[in-house]
C-alpha cells in the first residue's frame, strides 16, 4: 500500500502514534491477505487488479462471490498451452441450447437430435502443465472498459457465439449493432463496459463473387489480394483486442488482382489466366491484413492470429458425400496435420512470424492463438447432419467445418482467458524493468 493511502487511513504519524497504527496496520494486512484468496479467483491475478484499478465502474465480483468461488481459477504457469491431449471431463458443458439463446441453428446439435453426448465431456490438457476450465467472471473482470473484435469467416462467429454462452454465467450482453446485418454483430456487457463486435470477412481482402457457379459449382471469387477489405479494417482502430481468423473459403475458385489487374487465379478456368493456386491468395491476403493493421494510425491493440481450424470430411469432399461420424477425439499419435490443412497453417505462421517482426518495430503486439493441433484432434464436434431437419434444403448438408454449441470450441476460450492472463504477467514484468532503468 502506498504511504499515501496509509496517511489517508490513520492520519499523518506522530512519535506517540507509531506502535498502535502499526500494529493495526498489520492486523489490517493478515486479515486482507487471509482472506482473499478464499474470496474470488480474480483477486489471484496482478493483471485483473490492474483492470479493476482502472475501472470506475463499481464491481459486481463481490455479489456473484458464491457462483464464483465455485468456478476454477486460472494459472499464469509458463508452458506450451497448446500441444497436448484432450481428457475427459464429466463436469462439462457449461451450458446447453436451453440455456443459451445465442447458438446459431446450423450449431444447435441438441435442437436437431444429435444422439451422442460423449463429444461434450473433455477438456484440453497440455503436455507439462494444466490449462482451467474458462472462469466468465475472472474473464469479464480482465476485458472491464475494454472491447474485443473477431475478424474473419463464420467459424470465427462460431467462436464468439461460444463465448457469448459461456459468458451467459455472469451476465447476458445487450445488441448494440449499427444495422442489423448478422454478418456485422456488436454486443455490450453494460455492467462490465466490455464491447464483442463481430466482422464476416471470408476473404480478409475485398471480395466479390462474380459468378454464382464457376468452374467447381461453388462461386467463383474476384480477390483483390492487395486491398483489404474495408467491411473490418476500417472498424477496428479503436479495439483493444483482435481475433483473426480465415481459411475455408480460400479452397473456392478464386480470380486474383492486383493493383485493379488480373494476376492469375485458382482453378478459374479462364483463357491465358496463370493458375496460382489457393495457396497464393492465402497467403497474400494474411499478408495483406497484417500489415493493413501494422499500418493503422491510431491502433494500439493487440491482434490475435487465431489459426485455422481444420475440418473432418471423411469418404469424400464437403459437396461430394464426404461426413465426420466419429463420436470421440483422436490422439495426438493417431492423426498429423496434413494436405491444404497443413499449406494454410504453415503460411500462417510463416506471415505472422514477418507481420509480429514488424509490430515490435512499432511498439505493437501480435500474439499466436494456435487452436490449430487441439482442433485437428476433434473429429467428433461438428454438426454433420445435425444442425438442419432431415428434408431442408442446405447447400453444407454434413458440416465438419463449424463447431456444435456447446462442444470442442468453447476450449477456444480457456487459450484465450490463459493468453490474457499472460499478458498482464508481461506487462508487470515491463513496468517493473522500466523502474529498474529509472
Amino acid at each position: 500500500m502506498k504511504f499515501e493511502a496509509m496517511e489517508l487511513l490513520f492520519g499523518k504519524n506522530t512519535s506517540k502514534q507509531m506502535i498502535p497504527k502499526v500494529t493495526l496496520l498489520a492486523i489490517f494486512a493478515i486479515l486482507v491477505f487471509t482472506v482473499t484468496p478464499f474470496s474470488y479467483p480474480l483477486f489471484r491475478n496482478p493483471s485483473s487488479m490492474k483492470n479493476i484499478k482502472q475501472s470506475n465502474q463499481p464491481s459486481t465480483a463481490f455479489d456473484l462471490l458464491n457462483e464464483s468461488a465455485s468456478l476454477p481459477s486460472t494459472s499464469t504457469k509458463k508452458c506450451d498451452i497448446f500441444t497436448g491431449e484432450w481428457v475427459p471431463n464429466p463436469k462439462a458443458p457449461y451450458y446447453t441450447n436451453k440455456t443459451c439463446w445465442a447458438i446459431h441453428e446450423d450449431q444447435n446439435c441438441m435442437k436437431y437430435g444429435r444422439p451422442d453426448s460423449d463429444y461434450l465431456k473433455w477438456k484440453w490438457k497440455p503436455n507439462g502443465c494444466e490449462l482451467p476450465i474458462f472462469n466468465p467472471f475472472q474473464f469479464l473482470e480482465i476485458v472491464r472498459g475494454k472491447s474485443m473484435a473477431f475478424v474473419g469467416d463464420s467459424v470465427g462467429r462460431n467462436q464468439m457465439q461460444s463465448m457469448i454462452c459461456l459468458l451467459s454465467r455472469v451476465e447476458w450482453p445487450v445488441v448494440v449493432s449499427h444495422s442489423q446485418n448478422d454478418y456485422f454483430m456488436r454486443w455490450h456487457y453494460p455492467t462490465y463496459n466490455f464491447t464483442m463486435a463481430s466482422f464476416w470477412t471470408p476473404h480478409l481482402v475485398r471480395s466479390k463473387e462474380s459468378d454464382l457457379k464457376g468452374p467447381g459449382s461453388t462461386g467463383l471469387f474476384d480477390l483483390y489480394i492487395d486491398e483489404p477489405d474495408e467491411n473490418w479494417i476500417t472498424q477496428i482502430e479503436d479495439f483493444n483486442y483482435v481475433i483473426l481468423n480465415g481459411g475455408h473459403w480460400f479452397t473456392r475458385s478464386m480470380v486474383f488482382y492486383e493493383k485493379q489487374k488480373i494476376v492469375g487465379c485458382h482453378y478459374c478456368l479462364l483463357e491465358n489466366v496463370p493458375d496460382l493456386t489457393m495457396y497464393h491468395g492465402y497467403r497474400r491476403a494474411f499478408r495483406t491484413a497484417f500489415k493493413a493493421i501494422n499500418n493503422l494510425q491510431n491502433f494500439k491493440g493487440i491482434t490475435f492470429l487465431r489459426t485455422f481450424s481444420p475440418s473432418h470430411f471423411e469418404n469424400g469432399l464437403w459437396n461430394q458425400g464426404g461426413n465426420c461420424v466419429r463420436t470421440k477425439p483422436f490422439r495426438s499419435n493417431e492423426t498429423q496435420l496434413e494436405g491444404f490443412n497443413l499449406e494454410f497453417y504453415m503460411i500462417q505462421l510463416e506471415e505472422f512470424k514477418i507481420a509480429e517482426k514488424e509490430a515490435r518495430k512499432k511498439g505493437l503486439k501480435f500474439r499466436l492463438y494456435d487452436t490449430t493441433q487441439a482442433t485437428m484432434l476433434r473429429p467428433d464436434g461438428h454438426p454433420s447432419k445435425y444442425g438442419h431437419w432431415p428434408n431442408e434444403n442446405v447447400t453444407l448438408y454434413n458440416d465438419c467445418v463449424h463447431w456444435c454449441l456447446p462442444g470442442p470450441i468453447d476450449t477456444w476460450s480457456d487459450f484465450l482467458l490463459d493468453m490474457l492472463k499472460m499478458e498482464g504477467v508481461r506487462s508487470a514484468e515491463e513496468r517493473r524493468l522500466h523502474l529498474h532503468t529509472n
